[in-house]
């Protein structure tokens, strides 16, 4: 009996040496060499401050921003620490009621605009932390966002375009733009 709680010690020690502290390590230290951006959470520097994640949704409510996709995290939106969604179906009256609440902010913050709003910037998306707008979602609020600068709606279209991410490998996924980065690249915009 000793020798088999000595071998069975032995083994807890070997593996947990091995999958609880070599692997981890080796895997960091491959990921650090290979990937430094994406191992170290794949941060949206300017300058040298840290402005949030590419992978991460971020809330924007001043008109001069372009809004992202509504998020469904709690107790605040766009919460990393608890991805979730809303779970709510779609005949629930506090879902209809949420996207009720979003389509009349929208429309509260650009009255001229008529145009058919874009499904993605009224429902959350399944994480609830989303980084990511359709090109029509964030054409729809082009011209809310220019008036508030005070720019051509031709250079925030332009903007929009060069931010424009294709399918991966042209095939694969929708296009679709990061309104961390798009943001970033507006406020650039407007110190030149």
């Amino acid at each position: 009996m000793l020798q088999e709680l000595r071998t069975a010690l032995l083994m807890l020690i070997a593996l947990t040496g091995l999958t609880g502290i070599a692997y981890p390590l080796a895997v960091t230290g491959i990921a650090q060499l290979v990937f430094p951006g994406s191992a170290n959470g794949s941060l949206v520097m300017d300058g040298d401050t840290a402005r949030g994640s590419a992978l991460i949704g971020q809330p924007f409510d001043d008109p001069k921003y372009f809004w992202s996709r509504p998020s469904a995290t709690g107790p605040f939106p766009d919460n990393a620490a608890v991805s979730s969604g809303s779970n709510l179906g779609p005949t629930n009256e506090k879902l209809a009621d949420a996207v009720k609440g979003r389509i009349d902010a929208l429309r509260a913050a650009d009255p001229d605009n008529e145009s058919k709003i874009p499904v993605d910037l009224v429902s959350a998306s399944g994480s609830g932390l989303d980084p990511h707008l359709s090109p029509a979602a964030v054409y729809y609020q082009a011209g809310r966002v220019a008036r508030a600068r005070g720019l051509a709606p031709g250079a925030v279209e332009k903007l929009i375009a060069e931010q424009t991410e294709g399918r991966w490998l042209g095939l694969l996924g929708e296009p679709r733009v990061n309104v961390l980065l798009l943001n970033l690249a507006l406020d650039r915009l407007g110190r030149r």
